[in-house]
């Protein structure tokens, strides 16, 4: 794979990566069935903002993260680099904890929902909890996205530089002849400019008596 493929790769598995991060985020991630204290049973589900809410933030970063690659250097790639292995192992961990314990992820969720606080209370009214997919998406999503760093750090030496374009501008000096200015203070002093063997009106700055050397005139 040629560095310019790998590095258009790279940034594209990124983006992907970053992208199915928010996904998760958005659905749920624990159904919760909890035993009222008013008696009855309710059923509960904790989307990823409650049970995973750091989710979205890091997301996001990494996402901005692929974008300062395309145009990084090859030292402030490494950089960034490490900083994805950060912000995957960051998901993979808010993953996992919400998967270790889910009622302590689900929380808010069941106190809204019963007005009771405290986890040994909630502990108490939660009978059974259970997993959707997308936690463990989020998990796995944590995880490559942390490779990925990995990946840039060791990769990105190879990668062709960010292309810049700069249009430059090269100034030249006006004809004096062709000034509208200097055709108007002819006319006011008699001269013709259409007139060829009319002389050409002055520069502003120089000697009218001067001949062509910058020498006085005879």
């Amino acid at each position: 794979m040629t560095p310019r493929r790998l590095k258009l790769v790279t940034i594209l598995v990124g983006v992907v990566l970053a992208g199915l991060g928010l996904l998760s985020w958005t659905q749920p991630w624990f159904g919760v069935v909890v035993d009222s204290p008013q008696g009855g049973r309710l059923d509960l589900t904790a989307a990823g903002d409650v049970a995973g809410s750091p989710v979205s933030a890091l997301s996001l970063a990494a996402l901005a993260l692929v974008g300062a690659l395309t145009i990084a250097g090859r030292v402030f790639r490494v950089v960034l680099g490490l900083l994805q292995v950060a912000l995957g192992a960051s998901v993979a961990l808010t993953a996992g904890t919400a998967l270790a314990d889910p009622v302590r992820a689900s929380g808010s969720v069941v106190t809204d929902a019963t007005g009771v606080d405290g986890q040994d209370s909630l502990r108490a009214l939660v009978s059974s909890t259970a997993a959707t997919p997308w936690p463990w998406l989020a998990l796995v999503v944590g995880v490559l996205a942390a490779l990925l760093g990995v990946a840039i750090v060791v990769t990105s030496g190879s990668w062709p530089q960010a292309g810049r374009k700069y249009t430059s501008t090269r100034l030249v000096p006006a004809d004096p002849t062709s000034d509208p200015s200097a055709t108007w203070d002819s006319l006011s002093v008699g001269d013709d400019p259409t007139d060829p063997d009319e002389p050409a009106p002055p520069v502003e700055g120089t000697d009218p008596l001067s001949d062509a050397d910058g020498r006085p005139g005879r």
